[in-house]
């Protein structure tokens, strides 16, 4: 019988890989295994581990980088280090980076048993009732990231919804993380197991929504060879979430009543209603209210969909998450494209959390995804772009002014910004500079 502790080893030698994983299946351990640092990655993501062993020498990241990330992230995670160069001064840096012991090569298998007991006695034997209560507090919720009290609202009333199928609406600005709300509502609940379908009515022609949504039978229309069926049946038992609820037609805002009222779907050129059991959560970032008063929306629609209401926080209104967020983005991207954990320097972060994101989180993800590329090892200011970097402030703008007025005030804003480099300040202006200079005149 396997013992309750599953141990992940990293080594980039198979041979080194196959032979601790012998070792440790003769002890009874459950074994998880990673060729490279962002295999490994990958596994603490996704699976409860209670030791990594890890060698130093890799190609790309290296060993002590996986020690020093997991002793930020996975602190009560104990880091066993094999290594085949030992130096008392390697050592030394070895535990300063968070590991608990280590082993040199060639080691005997008593030797990696006394070093593994060592290793797992030194796990902190904490309260488990105190643990649930600070790791709903400090580890993302599902694949929400954010420890605001803006979010913290969210993930409250996601809490209360995930067991029940009560209808859910969902409003924000775009790019604020709409759907990554309705996966947090279905994946961190007990209908987790079941399909979790998107459908995107923005992205669907007006004509072709219904039949998509709700199936078809054959013959119905022109090129409906065969039954099939739809989203909604595809749903069945799950969540179906609906993005851009807003751009349906009149006529498929009646279908989707009749679904809500009556839990039941009539494919397109068909008299049959078929029973379907499916939580729906929609989602917009326009108001509907407006879109109800220019009869572009059912009101009684309107009041199915909104039983219960999530007001997805703007980044400008969570700028204490942006930390957070960023340290995501650099991880991802990191190892995406550079093979390596990047950092971003203070200066940058400033900048970044006093800049308006009116793109949101996707927004913040594409100017760190761009810096990543242009950057080494450092996101720093300069890799940034402009309109974040030279960032104009009108807060203590008290008066009108006529658009001459205006305009000089802001070309000379500007120049400040810019420490009064006219390249960069023409850039930003989308002017040339011999334009910049007939205007200064």
């Amino acid at each position: 019988m396997l013992n309750k502790e599953n141990i992940l080893i990293v080594d980039d030698d198979i041979h080194i890989l196959e032979l601790i994983q012998r070792h440790l299946q003769s002890l009874n351990y459950h074994t998880y295994k990673a060729i490279s640092v962002k295999e490994a990655l990958e596994i603490l993501k996704d699976t409860s581990i209670d030791l990594l062993i890890t060698d130093l020498q890799m190609p790309g990241v290296d060993g002590l980088e996986l020690i020093k990330y997991a002793s930020a992230h996975y602190p009560k995670i104990p880091k066993l280090v094999v290594t085949g160069f030992p130096s008392i001064h390697g050592a030394l840096d070895v535990m300063k980076s968070g590991a608990t012991d280590y082993i040199t090569k060639p080691f005997t298998k008593e030797e990696l048993k006394s070093a593994i007991f060592k290793s797992l006695e030194s796990k902190p034997k904490i309260d488990k009732s105190k643990v649930v209560k600070q790791e709903i507090e400090t580890k993302p919720y599902g694949e929400l990231i954010g420890s605001s009290i803006a979010m913290k609202k969210v993930t409250d009333v996601i809490e209360r919804l995930k067991n029940n199928k009560a209808t859910v609406f969902i409003h924000g600005e775009s790019g604020t993380g709409k759907e990554l709300v309705a996966r947090s509502i279905h994946y961190m609940g007990k209908y987790s197991s079941s399909p979790f379908v998107v459908v995107n009515c923005g992205a669907i022609p007006e004509n072709l929504l219904e039949s998509e949504l709700f199936g078809y039978v054959k013959g119905a229309f022109t090129g409906a060879e065969k039954d099939r069926k739809g989203f909604f049946q595809a749903a069945n038992n799950g969540t179906i979430f609906l993005d851009e609820i807003g751009n349906a037609s009149l006529s498929t805002q009646l279908r989707l009543l009749r679904v809500l009222q009556e839990k039941e779907v009539v494919r397109v050129g068909s008299q049959k209603s078929e029973k379907v059991d499916v939580r729906v959560v929609a989602a917009t970032n326009v108001d509907l209210k407006d879109l109800i008063k220019k009869e572009l929306f059912r009101e009684d629609l309107y009041y199915r969909l909104t039983v219960v209401q999530i007001d997805v926080p703007s980044l400008l209104e969570r700028v204490s998450d942006i930390p957070l967020l960023v340290d995501k983005f650099l991880f991802k991207y990191g190892i995406e494209y550079k093979d390596r954990f990047l950092k971003i320097t203070p200066q940058a972060m400033d900048i970044l959390k006093s800049y308006n994101w009116p793109g949101n989180i996707r927004e913040l993800e594409n100017v760190i995804q761009r810096a990543i590329i242009m950057c080494d090892r450092f996101v720093d200011v300069e890799h940034l772009p402009d309109n974040i970097k030279y960032q104009i402030d009108f807060s203590n703008t008290q008066k009108l002014v006529s658009l001459k007025e205006f305009e000089k005030n802001y070309i000379l804003k500007v120049l400040k910004a810019t420490n009064n480099n006219k390249t960069k300040a023409a850039k930003i202006l989308q002017i040339d500079r011999k334009t910049l200079r007939e205007k200064l005149k």
